[in-house]
């Protein structure tokens, strides 16, 4: 018998996938209001004898009969429940474990703190020109579980991860890894910057000479990292010259190999703002030259592809104000990169959940391209007073999303900019980042 724990999007996926190849399941959840009915009927009724559930708190003797316990990335691993599987010596796999467990093809695994969900969706369409069977999954929305026994040997998948997810993999091994940046996030759960940067590099754990890892060569540990990589290192870099790999000179996008300089593509071109996101193209096309696709359709995919949702989306224009929805900006750095790619004139909607981030910096990004922070959420005060301790007074404290936007409405004029983008997660709030930036645009499409 197999535990999953969790009985969210990804514990759902990952009990489905173990009914179907015929596997007995316990579903766990700490929560014993919820339905043991309403969970049942999550499922088709000829596996119903095939499934036990747990509801509460977890005994010891209800493990006796269990080989391995697949858990959400939402449940922290210091829980009790953890702690008990822990001390039964169960082992503890995420879901992207499970998925790597029944897929078949290659795996193109992308992580990093920000820019995972752009450069994950144009590799996927990358590869959806270019192979006969693509998949694109994980934290992008599509649980790795839900199409594992969809893939063949001709399959690619790629994949979005976050720390999370790899906290407990076990054999998972991508043909290609990739670590786009790491800076602080998540320390919450983490609690120091070295333990979640190792999480991180556990990206490329189990991979060999055969396989290869995409890293930027501009964070600090992750060149360090590359030393210790048993895959072929591929490097980008943003800020400078590389003698081999990619960089960004200018507005091109450069490939050195061999003591030869390719001129890939022209950044003018294409479709999304912000030197980050030419960072984020960058890294795509590493991945996708690794893998072996031709230099031509990645050019093509990459002038064709569109802003992500959430991602400096352009929502609308209203009596001439122009309004941004950057929802997936959920920390300091990914809302720098977001303010660093506005024009100038620009209202900014921030706020949220406290994840224990610092906002020195971002505040110090606005120059002269933020007119004023319109605040929300738990952390208003904190990023107030943050802003006040480095010289920004225009701000205003409000209690919704609507009240935030409609104000915006009010006072900016026409050639200006409004942007959502809060340095801060959406908990507490909204359910998550997608509900945030939905809920942005439809009080901004009431707008007129």
């Amino acid at each position: 018998m197999i535990g999953v724990a969790g009985l969210g999007k990804s514990g759902i996926s990952a009990a489905n996938l173990l009914l179907k190849n015929n596997e007995e399941i316990m579903l766990f959840d700490s929560n014993k209001e919820l339905s043991k009915e309403e969970i049942l009927n999550k499922f088709e009724k000829s596996c119903h004898n095939k499934i036990k559930i747990v509801l509460g708190d977890l005994k010891r003797d209800a493990l006796e009969d269990i080989s391995y316990f697949v858990i959400s990335p939402g449940i922290d691993l210091e829980v009790e429940f953890v702690k008990i599987l822990k001390s039964n010596n169960i082992p503890i796999w995420s879901e992207i474990e499970l998925g790597y467990k029944y897929s078949k093809g290659d795996l193109i695994a992308i992580t990093g703190t920000n820019g995972k969900t752009t450069t994950t969706s144009l590799v996927g369409e990358i590869m959806s020109n270019f192979a006969n069977s693509s998949f694109t999954v994980g934290n992008i929305g599509i649980p790795y579980t839900d199409i594992a026994d969809k893939t063949d040997d001709s399959s690619v998948t790629v994949l979005e991860t976050s720390s999370f997810q790899l906290e407990t993999i076990i054999d998972f091994r991508p043909k290609i890894s990739a670590i786009l940046n790491i800076t602080p996030d998540h320390l919450n759960r983490h609690h120091t910057m070295e333990n979640y940067i190792k999480v991180k590099e556990d990206i490329s754990r189990n991979q060999n000479e055969n396989d290869f890892c995409v890293l930027n060569y501009e964070d600090t540990a992750l060149r360090k990292f590359a030393n210790e990589v048993k895959a072929k290192v591929v490097f980008f870099s943003s800020k400078r010259r590389l003698d081999k790999g990619f960089y960004l000179d200018n507005d091109y996008i450069k490939m050195a190999d061999k003591g030869t300089v390719f001129e890939i593509l022209d950044t003018k071109k294409l479709n999304i703002l912000g030197r980050h996101n030419h960072e984020n193209v960058m890294a795509a096309v590493a991945i996708a030259y690794s893998y072996g696709v031709p230099m031509d359709i990645i050019v093509k995919t990459c002038y064709d592809f569109q802003a992500v949702e959430h991602r400096i989306e352009f929502v609308k224009e209203v009596n001439g104000v122009k309004y941004y929805n950057d929802s997936k900006g959920t920390n300091p750095d990914a809302a720098i990169q977001a303010v660093r790619a506005m024009p100038a004139n620009t209202y900014v909607i921030a706020g949220g959940y406290d994840k224990g981030s610092e906002y020195d910096e971002w505040i110090e990004s606005f120059g002269n391209k933020v007119k004023k922070l319109i605040l929300m959420g738990a952390t208003a005060e904190k990023i107030a007073e943050c802003a006040n301790r480095h010289g920004f007074y225009d701000i205003e404290i409000v209690d919704s999303m609507e009240e935030a936007v409609n104000h915006c409405a009010i006072l900016a004029k026409p050639g200006e900019y409004v942007l959502l983008s809060p340095a801060c997660a959406s908990w507490g709030m909204f359910k998550n980042y997608e509900e945030r930036g939905r809920v942005f645009k439809v009080c901004v499409r009431e707008l007129g």
